[in-house]
């Protein structure tokens, strides 16, 4: 994947492993910043509507460090259990801790003449955040469909997405999709024009 914006639209926990990715032969982490981090939970709002309240610059380095921390292990976990592989139990540890530091709790209230379940978590951010992410890589880890889960085609590329298709090949069509469609269009006409050289070059010598 080339472009640098983060997809979303993939279960969380694979659009948390998601924010790793291959550039110019390199590995780029779309997480690297508190601004980073704020922008991609701003992007996940409308879909986890759960994702522990985040104000305005309240994201500290230490914030995205948690963050980081849990999203390996979860990559490592996720990359072993789709293959049928049993994941490290550094990986399973990591995750598990990082649920107990900021386990959920639902609380009830009375609101507007009905009540309302509110989740409500303990800790710092980076621990509230770290345990929700690490909830999400339960409900992965622990789904049947974790076997679906592929890589994209595309050259270099690291994306992993669910397909709701058995023939989706590409994280997205707009980017990995469009270029390899590119990609394989120009090969073809290039194969064809060094075809009819070739053949040009034969006659011109039989002459």
């Amino acid at each position: 994947m080339r472009d640098l914006t983060p997809l979303v639209g993939e279960p969380l926990a694979l659009d948390l492993i998601n924010t790793v990715v291959r550039h110019a032969g390199t590995s780029v982490d779309l997480l690297a910043t508190p601004a980073q981090l704020q922008a991609w939970l701003a992007a996940q709002a409308e879909c986890v509507p759960d994702l522990p309240e985040v104000v305005s610059d309240g994201i500290t380095p230490d914030d995205v460090a948690m963050v980081q921390a849990v999203r390996g292990h979860i990559a490592v976990a996720v990359d072993h259990a789709r293959r049928g592989l049993a994941p490290p139990a550094a990986a399973i540890q990591g995750i598990n801790d990082s649920q107990r530091r900021a386990p959920a709790v639902r609380e009830l209230r009375w609101l507007s003449g009905a009540v309302e379940a509110r989740v409500r978590r303990g800790g710092s951010l980076g621990e509230q955040l770290a345990a929700r992410l690490a909830e999400a890589a339960v409900d992965l880890l622990t789904d049947p469909a974790l076997a679906a889960v592929r890589q994209c085609e595309a050259e270099s590329c690291v994306v992993l997405f669910l397909p709701a298709h058995p023939r989706r090949r590409w994280c997205s069509r707009t980017r990995c999709g469009n270029r390899a469609r590119v990609s394989r269009y120009y090969q073809r006409h290039k194969a064809e024009r060094s075809g009819q050289a070739g053949a040009s070059g034969a006659r011109q010598h039989r002459h």
